[in-house]
């Protein structure tokens, strides 16, 4: 709860760089551990290095580890995006280890022992028992590394170190020779900074029906041949329909949640330690587990601002009235103010339904899975929805990542529709924190090499489109030749049933609304002077007719002011991408196999027969 505070979003996804991203489930639930699969089993190979499952099992057990730290509660979404991540991390890990082997590069003690003394991990540094006044002490760390009790943390220094220096050392050979130049860092600094704005006339295809073009097989055909490079391997896609149930959460079930908050107040007020109410009530289970602790905040963190305001407002001791976010109602205690920092508790009581509404929509989400959950029929899925008058929505699901239909995120779906589920199949019901959820997968597309027949329908929308602005270039033509004749941009735009549209300041790498980004219609905007109309300019998203308004030169005084600083960021970016590129040539230059899912089938299809 406290990350989810930290970013004001329901849900966070674990971004780890240098570190296993998994979760504990595959090898319970997929059966990897029953006596058809072995610990020692593989489950997939990097140029003939075994993967094991003992070796998955263990990464996927960190994440676990850290999630529950951190009070989160997965999601299948995450769980899934979770074990591929892990599974690519050890791939990773298998050809950094032959690359260091490969390239002779070793690390001494001296080295492990020096970078332990004087670069601590900043886990470690984090630890409020080696701070002072919310800040690092070195002189704290270094008597607690010479302590007697320090052994465990030294041993994991020695790991780390020994793991970590390698890889730097190889980051430092991969960077070598990087370099900008003044000439670069100052296009750079233009293109951010030089400005103008423009009125045009955007003719763009959805002025014509996709009836009003046609398209070959023989043209799909020549598009995928010309462009196969453009389309790596495809992942699996399924048409689902979702049935929502919400939970709906009324007006009396936020007052009695404020009514719930005051009596703990009044029970803290009364003389009950906040620290142990807290254990006792507060739905944020990582800061319960402190007494309600969030530690030290300043400001600029970025906390939902209503706990901020807050929380910054009490004085030492304070107790704060419920307090309502989107969260639900926090009580709120300041223990300690230094400078801008406070150290700060809450309790964190979430507004849910009441015993009784919640006890109608059990009620209805029993009806629901009785008449299909869990069904091989797809007609009781839509007689379910028309028996309840509920809506069923559609959309497309992508293998790997989180369902969204109409711009909101459907928990546990996808992960579902490709953890072994068939055509017209309906899900169990899924509860989330906010409704009941059943599926139905409609229809499913195994993911692979991509082809003429897995890509015929994108490749048919990207020629539609380009064929709609053709078609459109002379509609384009007449208004750019009345302008040449004599007329002004407007006038010409309305005897072509077209209309100027204006833009505020923008700069070559600003998305423009009615114009888009990073296309040949910006770029005219800075070639062409001051009041001049162009000719029509073709973009894969329209034709565009358009006229500079105003532009400003980027100040050079500027940019030679923050020019060291700029460069120094712009090399951090180019070294870390050149990292990063070597990683993906290494992957792609090595033989990897991942056979999780062919196990994962394997096991369904033992325990149904």
């Amino acid at each position: 709860m406290l990350q989810t505070m930290r970013s004001a979003a329901k849900y966070i996804w674990i971004i780890v760089i240098v570190a296993f991203v998994g979760v504990f489930l595959f090898a319970e639930t997929s059966g990897l551990t029953d006596r058809n699969v072995t610990r020692g089993t593989s489950i997939g190979r990097v140029n003939g290095e075994a993967i094991t499952v003992d070796t998955y099992d263990r990464a996927v057990r960190s994440i676990t580890d850290r999630a529950q730290r951190e009070g989160r509660t997965l999601t299948l979404d995450d769980q899934r995006r979770a074990e591929n991540a892990a599974f690519d991390q050890i791939v990773d890990e298998i050809l950094l280890r032959a690359e260091l082997d490969r390239r002779g590069i070793q690390v001494s003690t001296e080295e492990i022992q020096q970078a332990a003394r004087s670069y601590p991990p900043p886990e470690i540094m984090q630890s409020p028992e080696l701070q002072t006044d919310g800040q690092f002490d070195p002189e704290k760390y270094q008597r607690y590394l010479s302590s007697p009790g320090a052994g465990d943390v030294r041993l994991y220094l020695e790991n780390y170190y020994r793991s970590e220096i390698p890889r730097q050392k190889l980051s430092e050979q991969l960077v070598t020779g990087v370099h900008v130049s003044g000439a670069q860092l100052w296009s750079i600094w233009r293109d951010q900074h030089d400005s103008a704005e423009a009125s045009f006339v955007a003719i763009t295809p959805e002025l014509m029906p996709d009836s009003a073009v046609k398209v070959t097989d023989q043209e799909i055909r020549t598009y995928f041949k010309d462009h196969r490079a453009d389309f790596r391997e495809l992942p699996g896609r399924a048409t689902v329909s979702v049935i929502r149930l919400p939970r709906v959460v009324t007006a009396a079930d936020t007052a009695a949640t404020r009514g719930r908050a005051e009596t703990l107040r009044a029970e803290i007020v009364g003389g009950a330690k906040f620290e142990d109410v807290a254990k006792r009530e507060s739905v944020d289970s990582a800061s319960a587990s402190e007494g309600g602790s969030l530690g030290r905040i300043t400001p600029a963190e970025p906390f939902v601002e209503e706990f901020k305001n807050a929380a910054f407002a009490l004085s030492v001791g304070q107790l704060s009235q419920p307090v309502l976010s989107q969260f639900g109602y926090h009580i709120i205690k300041v223990d300690e103010k230094k400078g801008d920092t406070i150290a700060v508790r809450h309790i964190l009581l979430r507004i849910q339904q009441s015993d009784s509404s919640a006890a109608a929509t059990d009620s209805r989400a029993d009806q629901l899975a009785r008449l299909a959950a869990e069904s091989d029929d797809p007609a009781k899925f839509d007689a379910a929805a028309k028996a309840m008058q509920l809506r069923v929505l559609t959309g497309l699901a992508v293998e790997g990542d989180p369902l969204t239909i109409a711009g909101q995120y459907v928990p546990d779906v996808s992960a579902w529709a490709f953890g072994g589920a068939k055509k017209g199949e309906s899900s169990e019901l899924i509860e989330t924190d906010d409704a009941y959820l059943l599926a139905r997968v409609d229809s499913l597309v195994e993911g692979g090499e991509p082809n003429v027949d897995n890509l015929r329908e994108e490749i048919s929308r990207i020629l539609v489109r380009q064929k709609k602005v053709d078609a459109l270039m002379p509609r384009a033509e007449r208004i750019a030749s009345a302008v040449a004749s004599g007329k002004t941009l407007e006038e010409a735009a309305r005897s072509n049933d077209a209309r100027v549209q204006q833009t505020g300041a923008f700069t070559r790498t600003s998305v423009v609304p009615g114009m888009g980004r990073l296309n040949e219609a910006i770029g005219a905007a800075f070639g062409l002077p001051v009041g001049a109309v162009s000719a029509p300019v073709k973009t894969r998203n329209g034709v565009y007719v358009l006229r500079v308004e105003r532009r400003i030169q980027a100040d050079r005084t500027a940019w030679e002011a923050q020019k060291d600083a700029q460069r120094t960021a712009l090399l951090d970016q180019m070294r870390r991408q050149r990292v990063q590129q070597f990683m993906v040539n290494l992957r792609e230059a090595a033989k990897i196999s991942d056979d999780r899912d062919k196990l994962r089938q394997a096991q369904i299809q033992g325990a149904a027969g």
